[in-house]
C-alpha cells in the first residue's frame, strides 16, 4: 500500500531529516578540525581549503539578469567566488568565467540539501523566506545577503521572507525605511542595510541604450504583463480583457507571470486554448523579457514590479488595473501605511478598469500620445532606482568588504586560541 504525504508534512519532514543531517556534518566537521588542530596542524589553511569566500545562489534562470553583471565584476577583479543555481539552463553555466565557478545544485528538495551543508563566508540570493520553508541557514555559513530583484515594496514577499537575512541589499532609501519599521514590530535585531541600486535595471538600460530604435513589428503594440494570483490582471478580468483589446487596432503581446502556468495552470490552459497564437496575438514565455518591453509602445498590468521595468527603463505610458489586494499573506500586513508602489502608480500610469473596456482603443491612445506622466516617472526613479550604472560594482564592493571582515575576523579568533587566549 502506498502511503500519501501532503506538501506540507512532506516540507516539515524534510526540515526535520535536513536538521538532524546539517547538525551531525557539522559535528563531524567541527571535531575532524579540533583533531587536526590539536597534533600541529595549520588551522587557518584548512579554513581556506574548505570554506568558500564568496557564494550567490539563485532558485531559477530568470534571475541571471540580476547576478550577471555582479558575477563579472568580481570574475574581473579577480576575487573567487561559486554561482549555484537550481536551474539546469541557467545561462550562467555557460559562462566562462576564470575566478566565477557556475554549478548547477539540482532542483527541489535536492537543492536545498546541498545549500543546507553550505560551507562558506557569504551567500548572496534573491529567494526570500530563507530558514522559513526547506531552505535552512547552514551552521557553517556566516553571512546571509538578500538582495532586491525589483525596485518596488520590499515587504512584499510572502509573511517573514527576510526576517531571517543578516543583511538586505536595496535599491532605493525608502525600501530601508520601511524594513525598519516592519523589523522594529517584531522586536528583531538590527540588520545590516546596503542602497546598491538594481543590477538587473542597470543592465536592462545599458542594452536598450546599445540597441537601435527599430522595432520587430510597425504596428503598434500593447504588452500585456500581470502579476499572478487572485487580484492579478488576467485573473480579474481574463478574455473580457482579451476581447477588449481584440477590437482596437493594437498588436497584442501576453506576458503572463511565471508562476502563473503553476499556480493557475486550469486558467491559463483555459485562455490560451481559447486565444491560440495569431497576427493579432501572442503569448511570450520568454526567460529574457528584454525585446518584449523594448518593441511594445504600452503596458497594461496591474500592481507587478514589471511596471517598473517598463515605464523607468523605457520611458513609456502603462495602464494599471485597480486592485483589492489581500496583503494578510505579505510582510506589508504589518504596516500601517500604504505601499509605496500604490501610491507611486497613479503618478506613472493611468488606472484602467472595467467601464473603459467598450472604448479602450481611445484610452490606449491618450495614455500613449500624453506627457502627463513624465514627472511621474523621474520621481519614481529618484525614490527607488539610485545609483543608476553603479549597482553591480557596489554588490561586488560588498561582497568583497563583507569576506574580508569576517575571514580576517576568524582567522585573529583561531590566532587567540592557539595562543591560548
Amino acid at each position: 500500500m502506498m502511503l500519501y504525504i501532503d506538501p506540507g508534512t512532506g516540507s516539515m519532514l524534510f526540515t526535520v531529516i535536513m536538521g538532524a543531517v546539517g547538525a551531525g556534518v557539522y559535528f563531524v566537521r567541527s571535531t575532524y578540525y579540533k583533531v587536526k588542530n590539536s597534533i600541529g596542524k595549520d588551522r587557518q589553511a584548512t579554513i581556506d581549503q574548505n570554506k568558500l569566500p564568496i557564494v550567490i545562489y539563485s532558485d531559477h534562470k530568470r534571475y541571471w539578469n540580476v547576478f550577471e553583471s555582479v558575477c563579472r565584476e568580481l570574475d574581473k577583479r579577480g576575487q573567487n567566488a561559486v554561482f549555484l543555481t537550481s536551474s539546469p539552463d541557467d545561462p550562467a553555466l555557460n559562462c566562462d568565467f576564470k575566478h566565477v565557478k557556475c554549478e548547477f545544485i539540482g532542483e527541489g528538495n535536492k537543492g536545498f540539501s546541498k545549500l543546507n551543508l553550505l560551507n562558506a563566508y557569504v551567500v548572496l540570493s534573491t529567494t526570500p523566506s530563507l530558514d522559513v520553508y526547506q531552505w535552512k541557514r547552514s551552521r557553517m555559513v556566516d553571512f546571509y545577503a538578500h538582495i532586491l530583484h525589483m525596485v518596488s515594496d520590499a515587504t512584499t514577499y510572502r509573511m517573514f521572507g527576510l526576517d531571517y537575512y543578516d543583511a538586505v541589499l536595496l535599491s532605493g532609501d525608502y525600501q530601508e525605511v520601511q524594513l525598519r519599521k516592519l523589523w522594529a514590530g517584531r522586536n528583531i535585531s538590527a540588520k545590516e542595510y546596503k542602497v546598491v541600486g538594481n543590477t538587473y535595471m542597470d543592465s536592462l538600460l545599458a542594452k536598450a541604450q546599445q540597441k537601435s530604435d527599430t522595432k520587430a513589428c510597425d504596428k503598434k503594440t500593447v504588452l500585456v504583463a500581470p502579476t499572478w494570483g487572485q487580484s492579478g490582471l488576467l485573473s480579474k478580468y481574463g478574455s473580457k480583457l482579451i476581447d477588449a483589446l481584440l477590437k482596437t487596432d493594437y498588436r497584442i503581446v501576453i506576458r503572463p507571470h511565471p508562476q502563473s502556468f503553476t499556480a493557475e495552470k486550469t486558467m491559463m490552459d483555459e485562455l490560451m486554448r481559447q486565444y491560440p497564437n495569431n497576427d493579432r496575438i501572442s503569448w511570450n514565455t520568454d526567460n529574457d523579457n528584454f525585446e518584449c518591453l523594448k518593441n511594445a509602445d504600452i503596458m497594461i498590468s496591474d500592481y507587478s514590479g514589471v511596471i517598473f521595468d517598463f515605464s523607468l527603463v523605457f520611458d513609456k505610458p502603462v495602464l494599471y488595473a485597480s486592485a483589492e489586494v489581500n496583503l494578510g499573506f505579505y510582510d506589508a500586513y504589518f504596516l500601517d501605511e500604504p505601499l509605496w508602489t500604490f501610491e507611486i502608480l497613479p503618478q506613472i500610469g493611468k488606472p484602467l478598469d472595467e467601464s473603459d473596456f467598450p472604448h479602450l482603443g481611445s484610452v490606449i491612445e491618450e495614455c500613449i500620445n500624453s506627457d502627463i506622466y513624465k514627472d511621474g516617472r523621474d520621481k519614481a526613479r529618484r525614490e527607488s532606482w539610485m545609483h543608476q550604472g553603479e549597482s553591480a560594482g557596489l554588490v561586488a564592493d560588498y561582497l568583497i568588504k563583507k569576506y574580508n571582515e569576517l575571514a580576517a575576523s576568524e582567522s585573529n579568533k583561531e590566532t587567540k586560541q592557539e595562543d591560548g587566549q
